[in-house]
C-alpha cells in the first residue's frame, strides 16, 4: 500500500503532522483491522441499553464537508439565517396550535362528561356514578392504547428523554412523527379521563417533536411551557435551565422569538373562544392564577410561616420523587414486562379508583353557603353543570350552595398526592406540573389559614400562601429556580410576589437536594438515559484519561481496509467510532482520523465507492456524496449492519476511509484530568475524544489574539500585554 504525504490531501498531511505514533498489537498488519491496546484510545463508544444512543454533535470536517462548504455563494448565510427564522415561526404556530387542539379537546370532553353526570344525579346518584366511571375509562383505555400500540415513546411527560437529548443522548423513537402524533391524542385520553396528572409536562414533548421536524429541539421545549402556562419568558428560561447542557447566545433570540409566537397564538385563540364558539372551553384549560387583587403586601412576621412552607415543599417534594422511583422501578420489573394487557388493566384500574375516589369524597362534606360576588365578576355559585370554574353543586340540598371538595375533583384535573404518585409511570401521557400545583397549594393554604387565626390584624391572603405552597413542592420536587419562579410570577400576574417565591424555590430546593435528586434525573436515571452533569465528580480530579479507558481494546481500521474486514469489525464490536491508521514513510502506523460506524454502514450501503485497488482512490471520489447522505433522522434507529447485503465479490473488494473520515477529532494527552476531559466533552457536545500519549513536539501555540480575525482574514493588531511579570493570558 502507498505511504507518504504526497498521496494525502491537506487535512490528513497536518494530521500526521501533529499526531503522535499509535502502537499496533504484534504481528498486525495494514491489510485488516488493527486491534490496538489500551493507552491510545478513544472515549464513548458505548451503545447504551434501552434503545439509547450518543448523538454526533461534533461537524465532521471531512472532504465532503469542505467541499460543500467551498461551494457556498456569500448569499448562504443570510438565507440560512432567515431560514432559522422562518422554522422559528413555524414551531411556535405548531406548537401553539397543538396546544390549542389538546385543551378545546380535554375541556369539552370534561364538559359533556360533567354535564351528563350533574343533570343524572338529580335522579340516579348510582346511575350518575356509573356514567361517569365509564366516560372516564373510555378516555383513559383509549390513551392507553394509543401508547401501548402505536406509540410507546409518548409514555410519560417525555422531559427525561428531551432532557437527555439535548445532553447528547438519543433514546429511540423519542421525537418521531408517530410520538407526535400518540402524545397529543394520548394526553386527550389521560387528562380528559380524570387521571391525576397533567398536560403541561407533555406539552413539552408535543413542542419538541414538531420542532424536531425543523431541527430545532430547543425552540420546541421553549414553546411547550410557553404554550401550557402562558409564560414565554418562564418558556425560554426553562429551556435554558432544565433541558440544555450548552447554550448560545444566538439561540436566545430564536428561543424568544418562538415563545413569544406561541403566546400570541395562544391569546389569540382564547379571545377567539370568549364568544362562545369551543364549547365548553370558554378561556380555560390554561393555567392562569390571577391572585392581582389579593394580598398588596407582606410582614417580616409572616417570612417565618414562608419558610416553613419551603421546608415542607422540600421535604413532600423529595417524598414524591422517591416514592415514584420506587413503584416505578416495581412496575417495570414486574407489571410492564407481562406484555401491553397488563399496561392496559393497570392504567384502567388506576383509572376506576380515581374516579371513585373523585365522586366519593365530596359526599363526605357539608356544602356550604355560596359567597357573596361582585354583579361584574363573571363568577356564577353555583357555576352552571358542565362548565369549568369554581363553586361546584355536588348533591347540595340547596341551590346557593357549593361543595369544597367537588369544586377540587370536578375541575379538568383530579388532583391527590397518592394518586399522583400511582400514576405517573403508567403507560399514558402524564404531567407532573398540575398535580404539583394543586398539592402544594393544599398545604400552602392551611398554613396561611393558620397564619390568618394567628396574625389577627395583619392583611393576609390564603391565596397568596396557596401559590407559594405550589411553588415550593415543584421547586422541592423538580428543584427547578429560576425558570418555575418566572412562571410562576407570569401565571399569577403579580410581580409583588417575587421575593416571595424566590425565598420558597431557594429552601424548597436545598431541603430536596439535601435527600436525592430531582424529579426528572431521577425518571432519566431510571430510564438508563446517561446525563453528564454540569460539573465532574471530585473522585474524577484524581484520575487521569489514561485510567478511564485503560480496560479498553481499541478496534482500529486501515485507511484502505477490504470490505470484508469492515463487514467483521462491524459485526463483532458495538463501537460507533474507529480509529483509521495508514502507514508512514518509515512503515510507521499513523491515526489519520475517525471514522462513524453509521457512516460505514451508509457506504456499505451505497457500495459506489468499493474499489478493485488496495491503494488510496484519486480526489473524484469526493463528487458522489453529499453531507446529507450521511445524516440520521432524530430518535431513528438509524442503519444497521442487518441491512447490509453484499455478494462474495463485493466482500473481496476494497474501500478508501479517507475522504470520509474526520481528519481531525478531539484529542488529549494520556495524562490529564479526567475532570479535564468531562468537562471538554460536556461542553463541546461530543461523543468520541481519542486519549493519546504526550506528543513528542508542537507544531505552533495558538492564543487569543489569532483567533480575532477580520472579515478580510487578517489578524487583530491589538497587542495583548502581559501582567505582572507574569506569562500572556491567552498563552
Amino acid at each position: 500500500m502507498l505511504s507518504g504525504d504526497h498521496d494525502l490531501p491537506d487535512g490528513i498531511g497536518m494530521a500526521r503532522l501533529a499526531w503522535t505514533r499509535l502502537p499496533t498489537a504484534d504481528g498486525a498488519g495494514a491489510e485488516g483491522p488493527v486491534p490496538v491496546p489500551a493507552s491510545p484510545s478513544s472515549a464513548g463508544y458505548e451503545l447504551f441499553a434501552g434503545g439509547v444512543e450518543s448523538l454526533d454533535y461534533e461537524v465532521i470536517e471531512n472532504y465532503a464537508y469542505r467541499e460543500e462548504q467551498a461551494q457556498r455563494s456569500k448569499f448562504w448565510v443570510p438565507y440560512y439565517v432567515m431560514l432559522k427564522w422562518l422554522f422559528s415561526l413555524l414551531i411556535g404556530v405548531g406548537t401553539g396550535l397543538a396546544a390549542i387542539f389538546i385543551n378545546l379537546a380535554v375541556e369539552n370532553f370534561s364538559g359533556w362528561k360533567y354535564a351528563a353526570t350533574f343533570a343524572i344525579i338529580q335522579h340516579s346518584y348510582f346511575v350518575g356514578f356509573f356514567v361517569y366511571v365509564v366516560f372516564n375509562l373510555a378516555l383513559v383505555f383509549s390513551s392507553v392504547y394509543i401508547v401501548t400500540h402505536f406509540a410507546p415513546a409518548a409514555a410519560g411527560s417525555g422531559i427525561p428523554e428531551i432532557k437527555g437529548y439535548l445532553n447528547g443522548v438519543d433514546t429511540h423513537g423519542i421525537l418521531l412523527f408517530r410520538t407526535l402524533v400518540g402524545k397529543i391524542f394520548g394526553s386527550i385520553g389521560s387528562v380528559g379521563g380524570g387521571l391525576a396528572l397533567g398536560k403541561e409536562g407533555p406539552l413539552v414533548h408535543t413542542g419538541a417533536c414538531i420542532a424536531s421536524l425543523l431541527g430545532q429541539v430547543t425552540c420546541g421545549c421553549a414553546a411547550g411551557v410557553a404554550a401550557a402556562f402562558r409564560a414565554p419568558v418562564g418558556g425560554v428560561l426553562f429551556a435554558l435551565e432544565e433541558v440544555t447542557s450548552w447554550w448560545r447566545s444566538h439561540l436566545m433570540w430564536r428561543v424568544f422569538f418562538t415563545s413569544a409566537v406561541v403566546a400570541v397564538v395562544v391569546r389569540s385563540a382564547m379571545n377567539w373562544c370568549k364568544s362562545g364558539k369551543c364549547g365548553h372551553f370558554g378561556s380555560g384549560g390554561f393555567i392562569i392564577w390571577d391572585i392581582s387583587g389579593g394580598q398588596e403586601d407582606y410582614s417580616y412576621q409572616e417570612l417565618l410561616p414562608m419558610a416553613i412552607i419551603g421546608v415542607i415543599g422540600g421535604l413532600l417534594g423529595a417524598l414524591f420523587n422517591q416514592l415514584t422511583l420506587y413503584i416505578t422501578k416495581w412496575r417495570r420489573t414486574y407489571l410492564h414486562k407481562k406484555g401491553k394487557r397488563v399496561k392496559i388493566f393497570e392504567a384502567c384500574l388506576i383509572s376506576l379508583i380515581t374516579s371513585t375516589i373523585s365522586f366519593v369524597l365530596p359526599l363526605m362534606r357539608k356544602c356550604s353557603p355560596c359567597p357573596q360576588l361582585e354583579t361584574n365578576s363573571g363568577i356564577e355559585c353555583p357555576r352552571p353543570p358542565g362548565t369549568d370554574g369554581n363553586f361546584v353543586n355536588f348533591y347540595c340540598s340547596k341551590d346557593n350552595e357549593y361543595n369544597d371538595l367537588a369544586t377540587i375533583f370536578f375541575n379538568s384535573q383530579v388532583m391527590f398526592y397518592s394518586l399522583a404518585v400511582v400514576t405517573f409511570g403508567t403507560a399514558v401521557p402524564a404531567g407532573q406540573f398540575v398535580p404539583g400545583i394543586m398539592i402544594g397549594s393544599t398545604y400552602g393554604r392551611l398554613v396561611g389559614m393558620f397564619v390568618v387565626k394567628f396574625y389577627k390584624k395583619l392583611n393576609v391572603e390564603e391565596g397568596t400562601y396557596a401559590l407559594l405552597g405550589a411553588a415550593s413542592f415543584l421547586g422541592g420536587s423538580m428543584r427547578m429556580t429560576v425558570s418555575l419562579c418566572v412562571i410562576m410570577v407570569e401565571i399569577t400576574n403579580n410581580l409583588k410576589l417575587l421575593p416571595l417565591i424566590m425565598l420558597v424555590l431557594l429552601i424548597s430546593k436545598a431541603v430536596g437536594d439535601f435527600f436525592n435528586e430531582g424529579l426528572y434525573e431521577v425518571q432519566a436515571q431510571l430510564r438508563g438515559i446517561p446525563l453528564l452533569d454540569s460539573r465532574p465528580k471530585q473522585v474524577m480530579r484524581n484520575m487521569s484519561a489514561k485510567d478511564a479507558c485503560k480496560n479498553q481494546k481499541v478496534v482500529s481500521l486501515p485507511r484502505v481496509s477490504r470490505i470484508v474486514d469492515i463487514i467483521s469489525v462491524l459485526r463483532s464490536n458495538k463501537h460507533n467510532g474507529f480509529p483509521v491508521v495508514d502507514r508512514g514513510q518509515n512503515g510507521e502506523s499513523l491515526v489519520i482520523g475517525l471514522i462513524l460506524r453509521s457512516h460505514l454502514l451508509v457506504l456499505l450501503q451505497s457500495k459506489v465507492d468499493f474499489q478493485n485497488s488496495p491503494f488510496p482512490c484519486g480526489p473524484g471520489i469526493l463528487n458522489r456524496h453529499n453531507t446529507s447522505d450521511f445524516v440520521k433522522p432524530p430518535s431513528s434507529k438509524g442503519k444497521s449492519i442487518d441491512d447490509i447485503h453484499l455478494t462474495e465479490d463485493e466482500l473481496g473488494l476494497y474501500l478508501d476511509l479517507a475522504p470520509f473520515l474526520n481528519p481531525s477529532p478531539y484529542i488529549v494527552p494520556e495524562d490529564m484530568s479526567l475532570a479535564k476531559v468531562y468537562n471538554l466533552f460536556r461542553q463541546l457536545g461530543l461523543r468520541h475524544i481519542f486519549v493519546v500519549p504526550r506528543p513528542s513536539r508542537v507544531v505552533g501555540l495558538i492564543t487569543r489574539q489569532d483567533l480575532l480575525l477580520e472579515e478580510n482574514g487578517n489578524n487583530v493588531t491589538t497587542e495583548l500585554q502581559s501582567t505582572s511579570g507574569s506569562q500572556k493570558p491567552e498563552a
